[in-house]
């Protein structure tokens, strides 16, 4: 895996330029969301700020698989800004709460591939969490990615009902994290190894 934080060191480096350009394909040309797209290229929305932390899982090519990016609660995020009506309660916020985004897997991936990158992915945000004492997670999902999310066998759990925005039924969500963490997605099959890559060869 690889971690850049903030968007101005992330655009520096190609692979995190590739980052840009896959959200881009998965959630602007295939999703079909209304957000921003920076050069016809880049997908990237008011909280691509010098705050976020990118992590990016490579292939063998050095290319980019998937990615997700995490945001500060202390500060402006999608759950606090945009969605708080979307939890019972105040949305979780502190210093040791980040907010999971843009959960990115490249389209050109096939099925079993996705399945291990997926995997991957997770295992790295749960490793970023515990090297930096992170306790929680949070998130906005749709309702069937909400439902895998519970899957991988983590303590996970919505914060409020599902609710219908812009025609997707949305949860938010919060994911402790803890030294059973890597235990529990063991045992359901999620677990992988990943580590930390140098950068250097990708700017």
């Amino acid at each position: 895996m690889h971690i850049e934080t903030g968007f101005s060191q992330a655009m520096e480096h190609h692979l995190f330029r590739a980052m840009f350009e896959e959200r881009k394909r998965v959630f602007v040309d295939l999703l079909r969301w209304n957000v921003p797209v920076v050069a016809g290229r880049y997908e990237v929305d008011q909280f691509d700020d010098d705050r976020a932390i990118y992590i990016v899982i490579t292939g063998d090519d050095g290319d980019h698989r998937a990615s997700a990016r995490l945001l500060p609660t202390t500060h402006d995020h999608i759950l606090g800004t945009i969605f708080p009506n979307l939890c019972k309660e105040a949305p979780p916020r502190g210093a040791a709460i980040l907010e999971i985004t843009r959960f990115c897997l490249a389209r050109k991936l096939r099925a079993r591939e996705r399945l291990e990158v997926r995997n991957q992915l997770v295992t790295a945000l749960v490793e970023y969490a515990l090297a930096h004492q992170i306790r929680s997670f949070t998130g906005v999902a749709e309702w069937v990615w909400f439902q895998q999310i519970l899957s991988f066998g983590w303590i996970c759990r919505p914060l409020g009902l599902p609710t219908s925005e812009e025609g997707r039924s949305l949860v938010a969500l919060q994911i402790d994290v803890d030294d059973q963490t890597r235990e529990q997605l063991r045992a359901n099959g999620i677990l992988r190894p990943v580590g930390l890559s140098d950068l250097a060869a990708a700017a």
